[in-house]
């Protein structure tokens, strides 16, 4: 189909806009209890589920995320994306954490728009199977996959009896599981609280009274049955406002929280959760072009552009329209338009022309889709342009054994080619010939050829006519070899490289910034595949290049190298960062200073420094003290990662690596991360006489450390994890005092726990 194109005429404000849909936000749903229908075990999820105190709980409904906890990363910027399989990333935003529980949300009031610092500017509609992630720097720190699991229809009534129906896939466990109802005028009834909820099982009483309930699963269908004292809060439930909601959770751990949780909710709308964030997928104009140039040619102008791409899960592209508004207004205060609509979504350009003369215009290029045009249309600038492209053709010509594949190249996006391969003028001084061949793609020479070729750029300027001849011989020169390493030495580099099978000798190019040094080096034997360049100056970068010869000539030089740059005469490498588990028995950690200068006379000197700092560490100034390094004067030294004691931290270890060779001083640093396991309270209760508290971690065998106050305050007890009941994993504690003195007779407070491998928790409240 070829473009159309329309004259109107339209007033300045007369613009369409994309249909925008709003929607007002009904608020959160409360906080989300781990201690109803507990599941202790771990599902065989493949997302990377977030650990206590991080998760990240998904609304579908309200495509809303809520990332809870990465207090270690306060004040840091996380990219929380939502992937859907065979599609890729259909959402994504950017926010900063904010150190309390709720780290930030996205796509709820107060918190960040979806599209947030992204190139992504479509809120998400979230489906089951999605995949929402977090991740800081680059590295993933989490991930909720989305349950296909949701209520069905609104709940029924019968009598006293109220009942709640949907949908639960074979994928998502049974016994992660809970229906809820949020009903705030609940809190005034015998019910006395804002919501009521059914878990697996059979009907059971709920524990403040009010009613029982059970959730039943069936095939792919759950049901959840509500029997209350008074008939008339069945219907109060029916009716709430809010809706039901089903709640399900990818794991739990040893202490009961949810973890990877999806909460769908009946009836909830989707779409942008405030004002000002973009539309949903089915609502947003489409992603324009990219690239757009426009350039001035005579009575009009022309323009290129890359297509489109549909952002994922939006509506594809149709095509685009191309709108030119003369400036000038007539008496009813009315501009002209000139008006292109081309219909393929795969175009890369058109032209407008009919301008009136002397009159100015403003571009407008949009794509179109089923549900409008691209929000705002991009407004290229005209450009005046008068310089001729300039062309180039790849290989040059020369002698050759095998048929040569040429590319044809511009200095000018969107330069129409013409060529021709006779040795005839493509454009001789009555125009373009009738034999150039318009130029679609690399040629293809198989015999003696003088190609001649022009460009045209956007504006209709000309090149210069470019020539290349191209003969084929039985023994021609050789082709030009292939770089394939440069490694930098002691003031010296290895160059390596590949070559045509008929060249008798080759000879190595060495160039600094300013240009070739020297005369080229020829490698003993000539036909060497690789030198080693000696004589370079430290810590300046050089490149390279290698042509080769034979009988028949010399070959064209090769692709120049990337840059590098020689060593010094003392070289420090310290060795990769590396990431270290604390254990019960405490590991052996290796510092290697394997790539350093080795030899005679060189000397070594390892040491540890305080975080963040040049100071070196000793046991009376940093708590974080590794102890005494052994091998601390060889090229590689060792030290036991030290067990936790609170006032240490689990930031990285700093070590220093200190190389003398020949009066040059060089140094690194290596960073060991201690990883550490994880620590969690279960409950705490106290009364008078009697103090409990339980909780679980990641390592049966630590010992961990309850305290009160701080996370280095007083010691109250001390436990070792004993190993869970399978299928759990991990370890369990279960601190048991019973005093009435102080300051065990009166409520301790908030207390802490830490781990001796590392692990900390709290505060955690203390209940009476």
């Amino acid at each position: 189909m070829s473009p159309r194109t329309q004259i109107f005429h339209r007033t300045p404000a007369g613009r369409r806009h994309p249909l925008v849909v709003r929607r007002i936000a009904l608020g959160t749903t409360g906080a989300v209890l781990a201690g109803v229908g507990m599941f202790i075990g771990v599902t065989s999820a493949a997302a990377a589920v977030p650990s206590f105190p991080d998760n990240l709980l998904v609304f579908p409904n309200r495509d809303f995320v809520s990332i809870q906890g990465y207090s270690e990363h306060a004040g840091q910027t996380a990219l929380v994306e939502v992937t859907r399989p065979q599609v890729g990333v259909v959402g994504s935003s950017y926010g900063k954490v904010s150190g309390g529980d709720v780290a930030f949300e996205v796509n709820h009031p107060g918190g960040v728009c979806w599209g947030a610092n992204t190139n992504l500017k479509v809120t998400p509609d979230i489906l089951p199977g999605d995949v929402v992630s977090i991740s800081f720097n680059g590295q993933r720190a989490g991930e909720t996959t989305v349950a296909d699991a949701y209520v069905t229809a609104r709940p029924t009534v019968n009598g006293n009896t109220l009942t709640v129906t949907g949908h639960i896939a074979a994928g998502v466990n049974p016994a992660n599981a809970e229906q809820r109802i949020i009903q705030p005028e609940y809190r005034t009834t015998a019910i006395n609280r804002r919501d009521i909820r059914a878990i697996p099982g059979p009907l059971a009483t709920a524990p403040l009274g009010g009613y029982a309930s059970q959730l039943e699963f069936s095939g792919d269908t759950f049901t959840a049955t509500y029997v209350f004292d008074d008939p008339a809060m069945a219907q109060l439930g029916a009716d709430a406002a809010l809706g039901p909601r089903l709640m399900s959770w990818q794991e739990v751990d040893l202490a009961g929280n949810r973890q990877g949780l999806t909460i769908a909710e009946f009836g909830e709308p989707g779409g942008p959760g405030m004002g000002g964030c973009p539309n949903g997928p089915l609502q947003s104009g489409p992603a324009g072009p990219t690239g757009v140039r426009a350039v001035a040619v005579a009575n009009g102008v022309k323009l290129t552009w890359t297509p489109a791409v549909a952002v994922a899960g939006t509506k594809p592209i149709l095509g685009y329209r191309v709108t030119a508004v003369g400036q000038s207004a007539n008496t009813a205060g009315e501009q002209t338009a000139i008006q292109v609509r081309i219909p393929q979504p795969g175009a890369t350009g058109t032209t407008i022309s009919n301008f009136v003369p002397n009159e100015t215009y403003r571009l407008e290029v949009e794509s179109v889709s089923d549900v409008g045009v691209t929000m705002p249309a991009l407004t290229p600038d005209i450009e005046i342009d008068s310089t001729p492209p300039v062309m180039s053709a790849s290989p040059h010509g020369g002698s050759f054994r095998d048929p040569q594949t040429v590319t044809l190249t511009s200095n000018e996006a969107g330069t129409d080619i013409y060529y021709t391969v006779d040795g005839t003028d493509p454009l001789p001084p009555e125009g373009l010939s009738p034999a150039a061949i318009h130029y679609a793609g690399p040629i293809s020479i198989t015999a003696d050829s003088t190609l001649q070729f022009v460009g045209y750029d956007l504006a209709g300027n000309v090149s210069q006519t470019g020539s290349e001849v191209y003969t084929f011989a039985v023994n021609p020169p050789p082709t030009a070899p292939t770089i394939t390493g440069v490694t930098p030495g002691n003031s010296s580099a290895t160059v390596t490289w590949t070559g045509d099978p008929s060249a008798t000798g080759f000879a190595v190019q060495v160039y600094k910034a300013t240009g070739a040094v020297g005369q080229p080096l020829v490698p003993d034997p000539a036909t060497a595949t690789s030198l080693v360049v000696t004589g370079l100056t430290p810590d300046v970068a050089y490149t390279f290049s290698v042509s080769a010869s034979n009988a028949n000539g010399t070959s064209p030089a090769s692709a120049t190298s990337a840059p590098v740059t020689p060593q010094g005469s003392a070289v420090a490498n310290a060795g990769p960062d590396q990431t270290v588990a604390r254990a019960i028995a405490p590991p052996t950690v290796t510092l290697t200073g394997a790539g350093s200068t080795i030899g005679a006379g060189v000397t070594y000197t390892w040491e540890q420094l305080k975080t963040g700092t040049t100071t070196v560490s000793t046991s009376t100034t940093d708590p974080d003290y590794a102890g005494v390094l052994t091998g601390s004067s060889t090229l590689s030294a060792g030290f036991k990662l030290p067990l936790y004691k609170a006032g240490m931290t689990n930031n990285p270890l700093t070590f220093r690596l200190t190389v003398t060779s020949a009066g040059i001083v060089k140094t690194d640093v290596v960073l060991v991360t201690p990883k550490s396991d994880q620590v969690q309270f279960a409950t705490a209760k106290w009364k008078l006489g009697d103090f409990r508290i339980t909780g679980g971690g990641s390592v049966a065998g630590a010992t961990v450390t309850l305290r009160r106050g701080s996370a280095t305050g007083p010691v109250l007890a001390t436990a070792i994890l004993a190993a869970a009941v399978a299928p759990a994993t991990g370890g369990t504690f279960d601190i048991r005092i019973r005093s009435t003195g102080a300051p065990f007779n009166t409520n301790p407070g908030p207390i802490w726990i830490d781990s001796n491998l590392g692990g900390v928790a709290g505060p955690f409240t203390v209940s009476n």
